[in-house]
This record gives structure tokens, sequence and C-alpha cells, in this order.
């Protein structure tokens, strides 16, 4: 089993910044691909950035390029997302995803992710 914690998130005003951290434990290995995603109120999940298990490889989706950065600690079994000059439509849950041990490339959508952690809420407020 895989068990991946969520933390970092809460109140920002708009500008601000925070950064998330993901801890994974169990049967995790470096070379896991991992995400994360995030759910507004009303919305469907959508894919924020993702990780290649080396770190040499990572995607973005477009309305947060230039303002957040993925990054891992592979000795530490951790993803970070840093978050950068916050806006209101960042508000929602973050999830941390894992692709299943097969995949070794970026996966966008949730069907690509095996594996989830319980969420952490960020709101930003302007």
């Amino acid at each position: 089993q895989v068990q991946l914690v969520e933390s970092g998130g809460g109140l920002v005003q708009a500008g601000g910044s925070l950064r998330l951290s993901c801890a994974a434990s169990g049967r995790t290995r470096s070379s896991d691909v991992m995400g994360w995603f995030r759910q507004a109120p009303g919305k469907e999940r959508e894919f924020v950035a993702a990780i290649t298990g080396s770190g040499a490889s990572t995607s973005y989706t477009d309305s947060v390029k230039g303002r957040f950065t993925i990054s891992r600690d592979n000795a530490k079994n951790t993803v970070y997302l840093q978050m950068n000059s916050l806006k209101s439509e960042d508000t929602a849950v973050y999830y941390c995803a894992r692709r299943g041990a097969v995949f070794s490339s970026i996966a966008t959508t949730p069907s690509g992710y095996a594996y989830w952690g319980q969420g952490t809420q960020v709101t930003v407020s302007s």
C-alpha cells in the first residue's frame, strides 16, 4: 500500500505564497511519477503539476506556469509544490497523487494516477 499525506495548506492573501508538501510512505520508489491536482467547489478535479521520478521532467497547467514550482526530495520521499503570486482562482483543495509503478511518464488527467492523498485546503483571499 501507498500512503500520501499533504500538508502546508492554509489561508493566504492574494499575491502571497504557500508551499505544499506531500509525504509518501509504504511501497514507494524514487522513480514514481508524482502529481498535484486541485478541485474547487462545484468543479472537476484538475491537473496542476507533475514531476518524473528523477525530477528531470516537469509539467504544469498553463494557469500556474511561472508561479508554481514542483520539486521532490527522494531521500525524504516528499514532493513539494511552491506556489507564488497566488490568486483567488487558485482557491481549492489540493491533492497529491502517484502514478502506478509501471509508468515513468507524466500524466495530466486524474485517471492516470493510482494513489491519492486526502487533500489540503488552500484559500486565497482577494
